[in-house]
């Protein structure tokens, strides 16, 4: 099954066995609306001999393409269908630190199931990152089996953390503890933090929580530069902690001076997306969409679904965004802890409908930080976010600094291929089609047309159990067809290397950058040769 988005139009073209039967002669269809007849030019597929097999691709107003391939082609794009059906489509982010910063173990994480490569600028510095982001460009560069690794750079955000401490303090339940503005203080008893409006930000009564809630104390008074509390839950208080106020967010910009820095220099890096730390409102994505107009850069904003004053505009931030992120741990801090699941499903579904790729984050295998096999409920945890549709899963400190980083991405990537293999049926429809009467109206509009290419092609890829090829100039139709979550592989060619690097994190979707020709028909021979040729595309893989 072939779909394409060339010159600005849409095609469906389906690769039959050469043997299948011929279908019978179809009755004589009623005239079309003329505007219908000019927008799709459509023939029946037909078997011409043993030898070839002749389809015809759906055109738009470019006219019908047709094409043959011999019965030798077939055949290997048959064996090429099952492998497409056993391909984990679940996308893998990979969070890049001291355990993983190594050429060598760059090219390992990819080899493994890292689809995405995370940058988190809360540590180390842009000459660090700078030499990550090299070593990624540098395998995409020599990668020549259709794996494509995309970087996602991941800013600090207005995080309020404790201050230094020469070593680490001892908090007990019942204890009193301060917190100072005053910067520079340690004590058995007191710390600075590192925001000045945090005495008016909380109120006697409010829980402070220390690394998402690792431990927690009571406000029980304030003074103009100090927050006395009460240790509910001690522990070990170390240097820069990350402290929230259960049910509130801070009163700081969500881009700081700092953010703004490692934004000019993914522009300068050429970074495939940001993932914007404690967004509230869709103003934010506003502003750092005008910025990138204005530097000329094609950078994607996914928006970290992370403060509680985030969940009251979801709606218009997602819609404002190219996608979002479910940050569970500091979601969890500020708000309560159980309605965290259905937030997730919540955020996953609201992207889903718009048609933005959602990722889910934080503790995922977080276990695996130590240990060389995961808990069982982290198991359930992944598989439950692909089977409510995430795009992707990520790992942070399992990969960033972890002990077992490869047994990481190997555990997500068989559970997530283990739980997808149950979730698809070829008797199910997708869950968008584009409604019948769009075919019979007078006026209808391009993405109505995109959308019936869409969900037809993919009804026909689950009957057929076949791979979806897509031809795609702006990503819009692969990113269609993935929504649409056909059973088997979407090979999305595009002859635009920024949108074969974005294309990476779509479910489902192996972008393949290949220049198009003037001659769709050379254009589609050229993309079966080079599937046929690309390891990848031939074994059970990732």
């Amino acid at each position: 099954m072939a779909a394409a988005e060339i010159g600005g139009f849409a095609a469906a073209r389906m690769a039959a066995p050469a043997l299948r039967p011929a279908a019978p002669p179809a009755p004589a269809a009623a005239a079309a609306p003329p505007q219908l007849r000019r927008a799709v030019a459509a023939r029946s597929l037909r078997t011409v001999a043993a030898e070839t097999v002749t389809a015809d691709l759906a055109g738009g107003t470019n006219g019908a393409l047709h094409a043959q391939m011999n019965s030798e082609a077939t055949t290997e794009i048959t064996s090429l269908a099952v492998t497409a059906n056993s391909r984990r489509k679940t996308k893998i982010v990979c969070t890049i630190g001291p355990s993983t910063n190594t050429r060598e173990m760059i090219w390992k994480l990819a080899e493994t199931g890292m689809n995405v490569a995370r940058l988190n600028m809360s540590h180390g510095d842009h000459q660090s990152h700078k030499k990550v982001i090299d070593l990624v460009k540098e395998y995409n560069a020599q990668n020549t089996d259709g794996n494509v690794i995309a970087i996602m750079l991941d800013t600090k955000g207005p995080e309020v953390r404790s201050g230094d401490v020469p070593e680490p303090i001892m908090l007990k339940e019942g204890q009193e503890f301060n917190f100072t503005i005053k910067r520079g203080v340690s004590t058995e008893d007191t710390v600075s933090v590192n925001y000045d409006d945090f005495i008016s930000d909380v109120e006697v009564g409010d829980i402070l929580l220390v690394d998402g809630g690792m431990m927690s104390l009571a406000v029980k008074a304030k003074s103009a530069d100090t927050v006395k509390c009460e240790v509910v839950d001690g522990g070990e208080l170390k240097s820069r902690r990350h402290l929230n106020v259960r049910g509130k967010s801070a009163t700081l910009p969500s881009i700081t001076e700092k953010d703004w820095e490692d934004i000019k220099f993914g522009v300068e890096n050429g970074v495939d997306f940001y993932a914007v730390s404690f967004v509230k409102d869709a103003k934010v994505i506003h502003e750092l969409k005008d910025y990138l107009k204005g530097a000329n850069a094609d950078i994607h904003v996914i928006p970290k679904i992370e403060s509680a004053d985030s969940i009251p505009n979801l709606q218009s931030i997602i819609a404002a965004s190219d996608g979002a992120m479910v940050a569970r741990g500091d979601l969890g801090a500020e708000l309560p802890i159980e309605d965290v699941p259905l937030l997730q499903a919540e955020i996953v579904q609201t992207c889903r409908s718009m048609e933005k790729p959602v990722i889910v984050a934080t503790n995922m295998l977080e276990s695996m930080i130590n240990h060389p096999t995961p808990t069982r409920a982290e198991v359930s945890d992944i598989a439950i976010a692909v089977r409510e549709g995430a795009d992707a899963i990520m790992l942070s400190g399992e990969t960033a600094h972890g002990k077992y980083p490869l047994k990481a991405v190997k555990v997500m990537h068989t559970v997530a291929l283990r739980t997808e293999s149950s979730l698809y049926n070829s008797t199910t429809s997708p869950g968008l089609i584009a409604p019948a009467q769009a075919l019979y109206s007078e006026e209808f509009s391009p993405s109505q047309l995109s959308k019936m290419f869409g969900s037809h092609s993919t009804m026909m890829a689950n009957t057929l159990r076949t791979p979806i090829i897509v031809f795609t100039q702006t990503g819009s139709m692969a990113v269609l067809l993935s929504h649409y979550r056909p059973s088997s592989t979407i090979f999305a060619f595009t002859n635009e290397e920024r949108v074969k690097q974005r294309l990476a994190l779509y479910q489902g979707v192996i972008p393949i950058h290949m220049q198009f020709s003037d001659d769709a028909e050379e254009t589609f021979s050229r993309a079966i040769s080079s599937l046929l040729v690309r390891p990848r595309a031939r074994k059970f893989h990732c």
